[in-house]
C-alpha cells in the first residue's frame, strides 16, 4: 500500500509539472522542422531510416531506408555536423531515445546551449565517470551512477529543465537549473543550477529565454528516436 501511494504521488507531481501535451519535432518520416549548424565546409549525413551497430566497423551504424529514426551517418569526428529544431522551447520535460556504436560520441544541447553528453561509456565503474561520459552535464557536473547500456542499444534519457529567466531590460534573473536527469531509468542529477552558463559549442554561444534541441553531430555516429517535448507549467 505504501508503495502504490508513492507512485500516485510522483504520478501526480509529474501532472502538475507539466503544462501541455507532449509534442515531438521529429516527425519520424524526413528531416522538416530541423536545421543544419554551419561549421566550415563540413557535411551534414543527417538522415531518416533504421540504425544498428555496423557488424564490420562496430565504431559505425548501417543505416537501412524507410524506417523511423533520425540518424547521423558520421564516419567520424568532424565528417558530419550539429542538428537542430527550428522550433525553440523554455521550461520542459525531454524524453529521447538514442544509440551510439562503439566508442561514438554526441550530445543532446537543451535550448542547444547546455549539453548533456552522451557518449559510449559502457562498462566503466561509477567512480570512474568523468565530465565526457554519458549523462554529464558537460563543463558542469559528473553523473552520479554509470547507466550506460551497451553500444548498438538502445537506451533513453529523461530530462526535466528549467531555462534561465531574464526581465523586461534583459537581464539574467535566474540560472537555467537542470532539475532531473535520468538515464535507463537511473537516477543522474537533479536541481543541478548552471552556474557557469551554457556549455561551448551551442548554436549562439549565449544564453536566452527559449531555445532550440541540438544534437551534436561533429563527433560521431549516434541514432535517436521517440524525441518528445513537453512544456513545463510555469514555476
Amino acid at each position: 500500500m505504501k508503495l502504490f501511494h508513492l507512485l500516485l504521488s510522483s504520478s501526480l507531481l509529474v501532472s502538475q509539472l507539466l503544462a501541455d501535451e507532449a509534442k515531438s519535432p521529429f516527425n519520424g518520416k524526413d528531416l522538416t522542422g530541423w536545421e543544419v549548424k554551419k561549421e566550415g565546409d563540413h557535411t551534414s549525413k543527417w538522415t531518416v531510416g533504421t540504425a544498428k551497430q555496423s557488424a564490420v566497423n562496430p565504431e559505425q551504424l548501417e543505416v537501412t531506408p524507410g524506417g523511423h529514426e533520425l540518424i547521423n551517418a558520421a564516419t567520424g569526428h568532424g565528417t558530419s555536423t550539429d542538428f537542430f529544431t527550428t522550433e525553440k522551447f523554455g521550461d520542459l520535460h525531454l524524453e529521447i531515445e538514442l544509440m551510439v556504436p562503439k566508442g561514438s560520441n554526441s550530445g543532446v544541447y537543451i535550448m542547444g546551449e547546455y549539453e548533456v553528453q552522451v557518449l559510449d561509456s559502457y562498462g566503466k565503474k561509477d567512480s570512474e565517470m568523468g565530465a565526457g561520459d554519458i549523462g554529464a552535464i558537460y563543463g558542469a557536473v559528473v553523473p552520479k551512477v554509470n547507466a550506460s547500456k551497451a553500444p548498438g542499444e538502445w537506451q533513453k534519457f529523461v530530462i526535466d529543465f528549467r531555462a534561465p529567466k531574464f526581465d523586461a531590460a534583459g537581464k539574467k534573473t535566474a540560472n537555467a537549473v537542470f532539475v532531473r536527469v535520468e538515464l535507463n531509468g537511473k537516477l543522474l542529477h537533479e536541481n543541478v543550477e548552471m552556474l557557469g552558463g551554457q556549455t561551448p559549442g551551442g548554436v549562439t554561444g549565449q544564453e536566452h529565454a527559449i531555445g532550440p534541441i541540438m544534437l551534436q553531430g561533429n563527433h560521431g555516429a549516434v541514432a535517436y528516436r521517440n524525441i518528445k517535448v513537453t512544456p513545463l507549467a510555469a514555476k
